[in-house]
């Protein structure tokens, strides 16, 4: 049950409690008076019959009436008093007001009906009732309406924290009010504010230092060439190029991490040439199987890019065989190694997080570049864990604006979202 279906029944049930406590008090309140006003006007009856039976003219007074109520009769005869009593609705008159007193041996009574003020306390009930599910109704409707207004602006709030959490830091909550909702949405604006700046801090310094890098080590790269030939010039041109290697994906990280700075450049291209490529381009054994080929337009080099990451990576933190499988437009890297750790598959890739179980290697740069990479073409990853074993990551370029299919079994591939096995 959703905030706003709780506020509209709050709303709705003290709005029918306080109207059932309202009518009831008015019953209450008006049936008393009516009862007050009867009693003494036929208390005034039977101090006139009294008199009037004092003076041998007989007048209304009823004279030991066998229809008494006994209540009454005991009470008068028991003590020298007036007294009334309100019979109930038994008879074909209703209910009837007594007044009846002790006058010798005699007791002495007269009557009037109590159907009028009967009638007139069920019209007001009637009145009661209608009035308060009339009142109810318009609680409930201004209630929903209150809850409506209070729940979009709470959802707004939501959104836009949903929105800044899947990095859309450019995400704000409109203001309106000065309430409790609104500086709930101010405290997000400023959270992402800070967010914000925090992360712009940090792509800077990182670029900075990738840049202030990229010199020295461009000219590590020269002077290796002009080591002689041996074991020690090997390690060393293994770690500078590394080092080069590891420079260039900061800085692309960096540039990634900024909105509209990085630009697809599509062309029509086959999906399986595509993965080949990139498989090739790693250097690494791996299988490209293509189940069913496709044409896409897309930009090849990032393709590449992403295609090659995923299989070095499957071949620095899993276990071989690793296999490329092509399905139209979706591309799918599958390894045989323990799996991605839970907090990749529930957070996805962190930079300088490894995605290894179990052990320190790598920065965490190489997925990182993927989904960056994926975000600027516009199309999906996804990573998963198999049943039977190994682990999988998923490229669907067929989600990517201007994806185009050569068959209709490629639509049927990228509807499913993933490579067949």
């Amino acid at each position: 049950m959703g905030l706003r279906t709780k506020t509209a029944l709050v709303i709705a049930l003290t709005t029918a409690l306080a109207a059932t406590v309202i009518g009831f008090l008015v019953h209450h309140r008006t049936a008393e008076n009516q009862q007050q006003n009867a009693r003494t006007a036929v208390d005034d009856l039977l101090v006139e019959a009294l008199h009037d039976v004092a003076s041998g003219t007989g007048g209304s007074a009823l004279v030991d009436p066998p229809e008494l109520p006994a209540a009454l009769r005991r009470a008068v005869t028991e003590r020298p008093v007036r007294a009334t009593y309100l019979s109930a609705p038994g008879g074909a008159d209703g209910p009837v007001m007594w007044a009846a007193a002790r006058q010798g041996d005699e007791v002495i009574a007269v009557r009037r009906s109590y159907a009028p003020q009967a009638r007139a306390l069920a019209d007001l009930d009637r009145v009661l009732l209608g009035s308060g599910m009339a009142t109810t109704v318009l609680g409930c409707v201004l209630g929903g309406g209150a809850a409506a207004v209070i729940g979009r602006r709470i959802g707004a709030s939501a959104k836009a924290a949903r929105q800044i959490a899947d990095g859309d830091l450019t995400a704000r909550v409109r203001r309106a009010g000065k309430d409790e909702i609104g500086q709930l949405g101010a405290a997000v604006n400023t959270m992402a504010d800070a967010l914000n700046d925090r992360l712009e801090a940090e792509r800077r310094v990182t670029a900075d230092i990738a840049h202030e890098l990229r010199t020295p080590v461009a000219g590590l790269v020269t002077a290796t060439g002009l080591l002689p030939p041996g074991r020690p010039t090997e390690l060393v041109t293994t770690s500078v190029t590394a080092l080069r290697d590891l420079v260039e994906d900061v800085l692309e990280v960096a540039r990634l991490d900024v909105p509209g700075v990085e630009q697809a450049d599509c062309a029509d291209v086959l999906v399986s040439a595509l993965a080949e490529r990139a498989v090739r381009r790693t250097g690494k054994d791996a299988e490209v199987r293509v189940v069913r080929d496709g044409t896409v337009r897309t930009d090849p080099r990032r393709v590449e890019r992403i295609i090659a990451n995923l299989v070095s990576n499957a071949h620095r933190h899993a276990a071989p065989p690793v296999v490329v499988e092509v399905a139209g437009p979706v591309v799918g890297v599958r390894d045989h190694g323990p799996g991605f750790p839970d907090a990749l598959l529930g957070e996805g890739p962190r930079r300088f997080r490894t995605g290894a179980r179990g052990r320190g290697l790598g920065l965490g740069l190489g997925l990182t570049i993927v989904v960056g990479q994926a975000r600027v073409l516009g199309a999906r990853v996804r990573f998963e864990n198999l049943p039977g074993g190994g682990a999988r990551a998923t490229l669907d370029l067929g989600s990517a604006a201007g994806a185009a299919s050569s068959s209709a079994g490629d639509e049927d591939a990228a509807g499913n979202g993933e490579p067949a096995p």
